[in-house]
């Protein structure tokens, strides 16, 4: 029993933060089921699910971020998570955990804002009768939607043929659109909220600005809080300058052509991840990809 327990927390301390994300997903919707056998009316995760009413709401403020860990359906879990695994693939091969967290949770939390928008202010005309919202897909969508925006070129393998992302984001957002008049229009409309937050970032990132600064320091602040150090994991840190560029100096790295420029950062990034590269070399790599 205590090498098994070894080995889960081994395993556990192993996971990159977006598989620990699963985790936690995978948890509260065991959790849930193991609620429902006790609580025979109601919904057994009522206090994670995010209200569509705003007096609602002010009562359950932390709803906003925790509706994105709630699943009650096992196929809606799973192809969330599944899609999540299949992103954090890509985004932590080419980004920090701290940016891909940053995407993540503010497409959930615009999410959020567009489900309570909608609910709050549109007329009632306009939209179905909707119960609270639940699921993690608007935060799946934002990661999703970055890529695609970020590095619309880059091909990936779906089943037995490749696609480029920003086929894959197209067919993506036509697939929400459609849903607008389906009868999962509310979780259609946080979906909306995690792609606007996608696109954006991408956009923003590529000009070299990163529109989620402010958001990182609330995360460090609520991470101090559960860190006894009070320092908190995730704090930039910033690297000595160096006079190479992929491993080349800078006179020698001028004298190649564009895509050979290129192909030795992602090398570089293949190699070391994301957070290997200076900032001279991200920010060619930003320009490049405009």
């Amino acid at each position: 029993m205590t090498s098994l327990n070894q080995d889960i927390k081994e395993k556990l301390r192993t996971l990159n933060v977006l598989e620990k994300i699963i985790a936690i997903n995978v948890v509260v919707f065991l959790v849930g089921l193991l609620l429902a056998v006790f609580i025979k009316t109601g919904s057994s995760l009522y206090w994670l699910e995010l209200p569509k009413n705003l007096g609602e709401f002010i009562f359950k403020p932390w709803s906003i971020i925790t509706y994105g860990f709630t699943h009650y359906g096992l196929f809606h879990l799973l192809f969330n998570m599944m899609v999540l695994y299949f992103v954090s693939q890509m985004m932590l091969n080419l980004f920090d955990s701290k940016l891909t967290l940053k995407i993540y949770f503010l497409g959930i939390l615009l999410g959020g804002l567009f489900f309570l928008f909608a609910y709050n202010v549109l007329p009632n005309d306009f939209l179905k009768p909707a119960g609270a919202l639940v699921g993690a897909s608007a935060g799946v969508r934002a990661l999703l939607i970055f890529l695609c925006a970020y590095m619309p070129n880059t091909q990936v393998r779906l089943l037995i043929f490749n696609v480029k992302l920003w086929h894959l984001g197209v067919a993506m957002v036509a697939f929400d659109l459609i849903g607008l008049f389906g009868s999962n229009q509310g979780g259609t409309i946080a979906h909306l909220g995690g792609v606007a937050l996608g696109y954006f970032y991408a956009k923003q990132l590529t000009k070299g600005n990163d529109i989620g600064q402010g958001f990182e320091k609330l995360m460090d602040w609520v991470a101090n809080l559960f860190d006894k150090s009070g320092k908190s994991p995730l704090r930039t840190v910033h690297k000595r300058k160096s006079n190479t560029v992929a491993g080349h100096n800078k006179s020698e790295f001028k004298e190649f052509n564009k895509q050979k420029q290129i192909d030795l950062i992602l090398d570089k990034i293949s190699k070391s991840g994301y957070e290997s590269l200076t900032e001279e070399e991200k920010a060619f790599l930003f320009k490049a990809k405009d």
